[in-house]
């Protein structure tokens, strides 16, 4: 009897976690299916909202980890973003099967998706913009043709046009001088921005994200920064414009990465378009100011890039489950790349955590620095590196790394606090009383007396 229950359970169990149906999922389908994931895989998902769009719609995060709700120092955070455009949907769907794609390997003791929840704190947003995508999708079901109908927020705002633009600043320290990383905003910054972009930003300020990518529709390319060129350039300009970060060569490797990974983009042709390896500098293909992906680089220790993944910015349904296959390897395999270059603690003498430590690569133009637990992570290439670590009182630290293909290796600082330079003291030239500093004008009595004998009149022979 008791077999026939175990039996009826697992069945039971199975069709519960059927596979996500590859079709469109307006904004209350999206919530049911975010906790969908979170109740068949409870142990390793939690589901939070960072805010809410214009019209009060949460903007949900489906989190995994071995410890959801807690950052586990040296484990890295990742987080990948979806339909910043509303009508741009794919990337929506996407993120939508990825997370039960990870519950459901998770749950089937898949070595690779177990190993990946374990050592990875994995953030998914499906929708930044879910008041634009009601809007598109209301357009699809009345069967109404608009290239940006739903692109924009509810007060008809792109979002990734939103963000302070930090380019400038940058691009201003890199001929005179200044900060590398990390820009401060604007005192105003909060009322220069939608409600969607001061969730987001307020979102990668809580969490020390160390890799991203934001997904668009539109052509089929990865994309990394810089997206915004020293001359502005607008789209369609026929001189290119190329505009490379510090990082340039890591950032194009991020890019392969997926672009190889993908069923297509690799390629080069589609769209229209040709991309040599399927990628782009943002800046050489159009200049693109205030958005998101350069803010990521520029403000926090966050290295994103945005991936555009289909000619159609609204798909037929019928199209879903191919692009999934698609893109499924690519999206697994970015993830991983949050695991290379160095990471490691950055303590005081007495092992306590040094939060806001800057972390320094020779060669490199580009700082990171430690999170709130005093744990920092480097994304690098493959090769040796000069590292320094430095911090408000106390004297730096500097090592010689290689870094391998693989796993991150682990570089751990411990600072000691600087001692302060004692004042130069004044010489004071020998006076032959024991080294006394005597008042000015004041003599020692032996001295006056000596001197008060010489004065008087001297007396001759009697």
């Amino acid at each position: 009897m008791s077999d026939l229950v175990s039996i009826f359970l697992h069945l039971l169990l199975f069709k519960l976690v059927a596979p996500v149906t590859f079709r469109h999922h307006r904004y209350d389908d999206l919530v049911r299916m975010l906790y969908k994931v979170h109740n068949e895989c409870p142990h390793i998902t939690r589901v939070y909202s960072i805010g809410r769009s214009v019209k009060g719609r949460h903007l949900y995060v489906l989190e995994f980890s071995d410890y959801p709700g807690i950052h586990e120092p040296l484990e890295p955070e990742v987080k990948y973003v979806g339909n910043m455009h509303g009508n741009e949907v794919l990337g929506r769907e996407l993120l939508l099967q990825l997370s039960e794609f990870l519950c459901e390997e998770f749950r089937n003791r898949n070595q690779r998706i177990v190993r990946l929840v374990e050592d990875t704190r994995i953030h998914i947003m499906p929708s930044m913009n879910p008041d634009g995508y009601e809007v598109a999708a209301a357009a699809q079901e009345r069967d109404i043709s608009g290239y940006l109908v739903g692109r924009n927020n509810a007060n008809g705002v792109d979002l990734n046009r939103n963000f302070p633009d930090l380019n400038t600043y940058i691009y201003y320290n890199e001929k005179n001088g200044g900060p590398n990383h990390h820009l401060p905003l604007p005192d105003n910054w909060k009322s220069q921005v939608e409600p969607e972009t001061q969730a987001v930003i307020q979102w990668i300020r809580s969490f020390n994200f160390v890799l991203s990518a934001n997904l668009h529709g539109g052509a089929v390319v990865a994309n990394y920064p810089y997206d915004k060129s020293l001359g502005h350039r607008v789209r369609g300009f026929r001189r290119t414009a190329n505009t490379p970060t510090p990082d340039d060569k890591l950032f194009q490797k991020l890019a392969k990465i997926y672009s190889y990974a993908h069923g297509w983009m690799h390629q080069g042709w589609n769209c229209g378009d040709y991309f040599p390896d399927g990628i782009t500098n943002g800046a050489s293909w159009y200049s693109l100011s205030k958005g998101m992906q350069d803010f990521n680089y520029l403000h926090t220790n966050c290295f994103e890039i945005t991936l555009e993944l289909s000619c159609d910015k609204f798909p037929l349904q019928g199209e879903l489950q191919r692009e999934w296959l698609g893109n499924r390897e690519a999206l697994i395999q970015f993830l991983e790349q949050v695991h290379q270059g160095i990471k490691g603690m950055v303590r005081d003498e007495n092992y306590n955590n040094l939060a806001d430590a800057v972390i320094s690569v020779g060669g490199i133009n580009h700082d990171v620095t430690s999170g709130a637990h005093g744990d920092y992570f480097r994304l690098l290439l493959p090769g040796t590196y000069t590292v320094t670590a430095t911090a408000p009182g106390f004297d730096p630290e500097t090592v010689s790394v290689t870094v391998g293909p693989a796993e991150p290796k682990l570089v751990n600082f411990q600072l000691k606090r600087s001692t302060p330079q004692a004042a130069p003291k004044r010489k004071i030239p020998n006076s032959g009383h024991r080294g006394r500093v005597l008042p000015k004008k004041v003599q020692p009595r032996a001295a006056r007396k000596k001197e008060t004998m010489m004065k008087q009149p001297q007396r001759g022979p009697a």
